[in-house]
This record gives C-alpha cells, structure tokens and sequence, in this order.
C-alpha cells in the first residue's frame, strides 16, 4: 500500500515512524510518503491561506497550492506504481461521513491513499469540484462530531486504523478477528496473571473462574455473552443493526 500525505506540517506526521506502522514501513508492506503542501506555493511567503470571499473570521486554504500538489503526487505515485492505478483522496472533515472500523476495512484493501491536510476555515471548496471534474474518487471522514485546528491528528489515527489491517502489519491476525467493532460489537473485558490479584486498597480481585477452565467452548460463550453485554451497556447504539438483522432473519 502506498500512502501520501499533503500537510503544511510535516513534522506532525513523525508518528508516523513509530510503533507497528515504522515497522511496516521499514518492511516495505507500507510505502509513505509526507509532502508539505508549501513547496506547490510560488511567492515568497510561501502563501497558502487567504481570507475569506464574503468576509467572516478565519482563513481559507487557497486552491492553486492545493491543485498543483494533487496533480504532483499523482505524477510521483503513478510513476511508482503505474499509470493506470489512481489514488483515493481523503479529506478528514467534519463535515464528513464518519470513520468508521467497516471504513477502515475497506480502505485497507486500496493499492493507494492520498490524505489532504485542512487548516485554518477549511480548503477553497472549488478544489473538491475541480478532483471531482477530473475524475478523482474523493472521501471526506469525520472522527466524530467535533473540530480540531487541522487534519494531522485525524491522519494520524485514520492511518492506525487502516494500516494495521494491511496484512503482515500486525502479526497475529487472529487478534484482529476479536477486538472491538470487528463483528459491530465491544470486545469483551481481558485477564491476565496473577488469576488473583490484591490490588493497592488490598482489595482482593479474581479473574473470573472460567478463563481458568480450560473449555474453550465455554469460553468463547462467555466472551461472546460479555461483548453483548457491554455493548448494550455502552454503546446500544451498536446492537440496534445487529437487532434489524436479526429481526429480519
């Protein structure tokens, strides 16, 4: 998987570099690539705001810088990977649909992602128009229904998200199957040693007898009984498509 990303602050991305996604890098199961969006600029304030059209508070991320950088990085990308591959473009907005682990799955299965850096009131709105007229295939995500001051951190997390999911990158994938929002519910609580446990106050605290059994069967019962559980506890919101499936069944 190649991923870009187009920011004003590079640095932001560092993270990048750490933990399970450097590893991947550093295996070549990800090919990313940070660019600052400041090198497509061509005055010598390196300009990339401008205030807005009918007045209003803030700045406006101009659209000249951001169009050249698009079609910059299609040139680097399809040199690396063909003429014939074309990237996904994402846009972390708020206004967007939102992220979610199905997306995650999907967009890990995408040869090529290309995620565009808002700050600032957002980016000139033509530019959306002007992708959409060449063709490009366009996503904006939304973490949840707040704003942050600009799009790394909502990279930074989408990334996570999506490349862990890219095969090799985590290495057991069964740990994938049973963690939380993978089958639309919360994963059920974990132990570990000691099975009993006194805790600072000297309260004593077991583990529930049954991960001590040995049945694997009974086990599985029980975790599946615990997702549900805290789902409806936690999250109902999750079980409401669950219960339509069912209902429909």
């Amino acid at each position: 998987m190649r991923i870009d990303v187009i920011t004003i602050f590079p640095e932001y991305l560092t993270p990048l570099e750490l933990s399970l996604i450097g590893r991947a890098r550093r295996e070549g199961l990800v090919d990313l690539h940070v660019h600052d969006l400041r090198q497509w600029t061509h005055d010598r304030h390196r300009t990339v705001d401008d205030s807005p059209l009918g007045g209003g508070a803030g700045m406006v991320m101009k659209p000249e810088p951001w169009a050249a950088a698009f079609s910059g990085v299609r040139e680097s990308g399809q040199a690396a990977l063909g003429t014939d591959v074309e990237p996904l473009i994402i846009f972390p907005n708020p206004a967007g649909e939102p992220f979610a682990q199905s997306t995650a799955q999907e967009w890990s299965r995408c040869e090529w992602l290309v995620f565009a850096c808002g700050r600032y009131e957002g980016i000139d709105e033509r530019v959306y128009q002007h992708l959409a007229d060449v063709g490009c295939e366009v996503a904006l995500a939304s973490l949840g229904d707040y704003v942050l001051n600009g799009g790394e951190v909502a990279v930074l997390a989408i990334t996570e998200a999506v490349v862990r999911l890219v095969p090799g990158v985590v290495g057991n994938a069964e740990s994938l199957i049973e963690e939380s929002h993978a089958a639309g519910l919360l994963e059920y609580p974990v132990f570990t040693r000691p099975a009993s446990w006194t805790d600072p106050a000297g309260v004593v605290r077991e583990a529930p007898p049954i991960l001590l059994s040995g049945d694997h069967g009974k086990i599985a019962a029980w975790r599946q009984e615990q997702s549900e559980a805290r789902t409806r506890e936690r999250r109902p919101d999750l079980l409401a498509p669950l219960d339509e499936d069912a209902a429909g069944s």
